[in-house]
């Protein structure tokens, strides 16, 4: 035998919580990987308007010419930022860092980005003057001092072994002449 069951009082629907105003400024945070879409896009014009207005009469030797991979780089740059958009738009959102050797709560180092800066500025101003194995001797040595080598007695040999050898790979071997400055006459 069973028993009526007793009837259930009815609850009572809770009141929700007035809904926020959502602000453009709220749905830009939200949707803030849309950015990454615009870069993407700005590059792909980019590169697709160079590719595209490029003088190649002199070089083109065949159907697949200079052209082709910067058209594909350009259009493959336009794609990806069509699916990350379609992707965020629909909710889509990218992973956290998880990096073990990251620590997110420690604030950046300035003091580092400015003196790679440096070196990379410096290396881009000496490059004409000096030549490219010089500075990019320079460059090696810097960046490496920079991020923390402090080997004086080996680094400043393996900055030059480094960009006398991009310089023989660039300039002799690939043929895209690379300036050599005052060492011109002896590489």
């Amino acid at each position: 035998m069973t028993t009526p069951a007793a009837p259930t009082p009815e609850r009572k629907a809770e009141p929700t919580p007035p809904a926020t105003p959502r602000t453009a400024r709220s749905w830009l945070r939200d949707h803030s990987e849309l950015g990454v879409c615009a870069l993407l896009l700005a590059l792909g014009v980019l590169v697709l308007n160079d590719a595209l207005t490029m003088d190649v009469d002199i070089t083109q030797r065949g159907p697949v010419g200079p052209k082709t991979v910067p058209v594909v780089v350009g259009v493959g740059l336009l794609v990806v930022a069509a699916l990350l958009a379609v992707d965020v738009l629909r909710g889509g959102r990218g992973q956290a860092e998880t990096g073990e050797d990251v620590d997110l709560g420690e604030p950046a180092d300035w003091r580092t980005v400015l003196l790679l800066s440096g070196v990379f500025l410096g290396s881009a101003v000496l490059i004409e003057p000096l030549g490219f194995p010089v500075a990019g001797a320079l460059l090696f040595w810097g960046a490496a001092y920079t991020l923390g080598s402090r080997r004086v007695d080996r680094d400043p040999l393996i900055a030059a072994v480094l960009s006398l050898a991009a310089y023989a790979l660039f300039d002799k071997l690939l043929g895209v002449p690379l300036p050599g400055g005052p060492l011109m006459g002896v590489l």
